[in-house]
């Protein structure tokens, strides 16, 4: 559009600026929706979280870029062709001026090419002051979110019956029940004994945002201390996602200790634990999955003392079952009925423990021997599940980071610490959040590299030619860096829907470059040498560069500006195209062709490839 309507002020026709304009774009129209359209594809493949949402944002992203490139190309040249105004033909085209905008950047560019290398230099110190930026950044899996929803995850002692864990069920209902009352939580479910008798699970719905005047993280804040200080059961207050990650039915950060010996592992997780509550401020409320307090009888029988007076010890084991629990011996069948017939101990045979030791045993010689003589009855607690993981005995620590700690740095302070004070023979290992967050961040990784190699390998064979590509790819990391001062200006944390607006912001930035540096091509092949044609090229191009930045700057602005359900996901979105395209502007119009100058002189123009082509196909017509 900007491109005929340049030429109809020029004094050209309607019919010939649509032609003329939209052949001088084609190129640079077709190898930005190339760019734009290689960067998702692949990456919608990727694994893992990160691979959900760019699955889905690729896709839409994909349409809507090759349904826009087919517009602009067909129904935007017809549409100016009849409706478009061509000015009068001027006698002198030197007597039309441009704009102040256009004088003001042509002055800067020239200065800026006149020193070069301070020009890189400065931006080179931009870019690594942004490489110390990013290792501020508060890095987490999904940004708090304001659901409309708060779940509730409560656990007993290991053993304990329904009716405690009911009476316990009361009591943070009780808690709940102001917020109930006063209508900021609408609805209130909860169940006692889910999963095991000793859990309690509920859930909040709370009132719709605008009628409210408290968020979700509010009323958690104001919650967790009154559960914390219930005795008997440790209880904790976590939000859902868009995702539905975070501390899935838990709550929580989640670390692993995995060893060879359940007893050894305790008691590093002893150890982890009370250094954890010690020691570290990031995160609270440590709490160890392997509690040995479930009671449990066991029978140690003599083998010996068996031997020695020759009693079976099948002999033995069905007397216990006759007298613990009973024994099927037979089925009754009749009247198409089978009836079990059970053999067991009359009532209040066995009350307790101790009464085992009463028992006898028949010998296999017919004697009756006491069963006190033959075993040792211990009463003992034990842990109520014994958990594997990579097929080794596991034994885990979940626990809270404290409000305003970002993920990442709670990782990193519980690993740290378990460096210090767990065992060499015992392992530690995330799970949980804490293992998403990092595949999530490899994943990332995977999905940049995968981007720039791919938008580099378009653009090499869009343009023919390396130093071209290599012009917009050297931008690209700039436009990053500004990325990153907008996160950190606006406080937002690196999470996966920033690294979402990260990746698009590499096509965007390409797309920028590829307007720039092809026009700039075109101006060498029409004889202007690299200096003359960047900058022709800058000066023509900076309308269209302008309108792009202004009309994606200003489309984010939605996503900072929303509210409501799932608002903190866009706003992440939203402040990295915004704030890094606004950013990344300053490197677009100015670095581009100060990059273009230094690297551009190292190639031919295209026209000379194509005029030697040319001649050895004439030399090779007259052999």
């Amino acid at each position: 559009l900007e491109s005929i309507q340049r030429r109809q002020q020029r004094g050209e026709g309607t019919s010939a600026s649509s032609v003329l304009g939209t052949q001088s774009v084609f190129f640079a129209v077709i190898a930005t929706t190339m760019v734009l359209v290689a960067v998702f594809v692949p990456i919608a493949f990727l694994p893992g979280t990160s691979g959900r949402l760019f699955r889905e944002f690729g896709l839409v992203l994909t349409v809507a870029v090759a349904i826009s490139s087919f517009v602009a190309l067909s129904l935007v040249p017809a549409l100016m062709a009849r409706l478009g105004k061509s000015r009068e033909l001027e006698s002198d085209p030197a007597s039309v001026k441009p704009n102040l905008l256009t004088r003001g950047y042509s002055t800067l560019l020239a200065k800026v090419l006149d020193y070069p290398w301070t020009s890189a230099l400065v931006s080179v110190a931009i870019a690594g002051l942004a490489g110390s930026v990013f290792t501020q950044l508060e890095s987490e899996i999904l940004p708090t979110e304001d659901r409309g929803k708060i779940n509730m995850f409560a656990r007993g002692p290991a053993g304990v019956g329904l009716p405690y864990t009911e009476r316990q069920a009361d009591q943070i209902e009780a808690i709940f029940q102001p917020y109930l009352d006063s209508g900021i939580i609408d609805r209130l479910y909860s169940v006692a004994g889910r999963w095991d008798p000793n859990i309690i699970y509920l859930v909040g719905t709370l009132k719709p945002w605008e009628e409210r005047d408290i968020s979700q993280q509010e009323i958690a804040a104001e919650i967790q201390p009154q559960l914390s200080q219930l005795p008997g059961v440790t209880a904790r207050v976590y939000g859902s996602n868009s995702l539905n990650m975070r501390g899935a039915w838990r709550g929580g950060i989640q670390f692993v200790l995995l060893g060879s010996d359940y007893e050894e592992i305790y008691d590093a997780a002893r150890v982890y634990s009370d250094a954890i509550r010690e020691r570290l401020t990031s995160v609270s409320n440590p709490r160890i999955d392997y509690t040995p307090s479930q009671a449990q009888v066991a029978i140690r029988i003599d083998r010996e003392r068996l031997a020695d007076l020759n009693v079976s010890i099948d002999e033995l084991a069905q007397t216990l079952r006759v007298m613990v629990d009973g024994v099927q011996v037979v089925d009754l069948n009749g009247r198409d009925q089978s009836i079990p017939i059970v053999l067991k101990a009359g009532k209040n045979r066995i009350q307790g423990p101790n009464d085992l030791v009463n028992l006898f045993v028949r010998s296999q010689d017919g004697q009756l021997i006491p069963l006190a003589s033959l075993v040792t009855v211990v009463e003992e607690g034990v842990p109520d599940e014994l958990r594997r993981l990579y097929q080794r005995r596991s034994i885990s620590i979940d626990m809270q980071t404290v409000e305003g700690v970002d993920l990442q740095t709670a990782v990193d302070d519980l690993t740290a610490l378990a460096r210090e004070v767990v065992p060499p023979s015992i392992s530690v290992v995330p799970e949980g959040e804490a293992a998403r967050l990092g595949e999530s961040r490899r994943d990332s990784l995977y999905a940049y590299g995968l981007a720039l190699l791919i938008v580099f390998l378009v653009l090499v064979a869009q343009f023919e030619s390396l130093t071209s590509a290599l012009v917009i790819m050297t931008i690209v990391p700039f436009g990053l860096a500004a990325a990153i001062f907008a996160l950190f200006i606006t406080g937002t944390s690196l999470n996966v829907y920033s690294q979402v607006g990260l990746v698009m912001l590499i096509g965007l930035i390409a797309k920028n470059g590829i307007l720039l540096v092809e026009f700039a091509d075109q101006q060498r092949d029409a004889g202007a040498n690299v200096r003359e044609a960047i900058e022709n090229a800058a000066n023509i191009r900076l309308r269209p560069i302008a309108m792009t930045l202004i009309s994606t700057v200003l489309g984010a602005l939605p996503l900072i500006l929303s509210s409501g359900p799932g608002s903190e996901a866009r706003e992440a979105v939203g402040w990295v195209v915004f704030g890094g395209l606004g950013l990344a502007a300053f490197f677009t119009l100015f670095l581009t062709p100060v990059i273009y100058l230094g690297v551009a002189r190292f190639s031919k123009p295209r026209a000379d490839s194509q005029q030697k082509l040319e001649q050895e196909l004439q030399v090779a017509s007259d052999l």
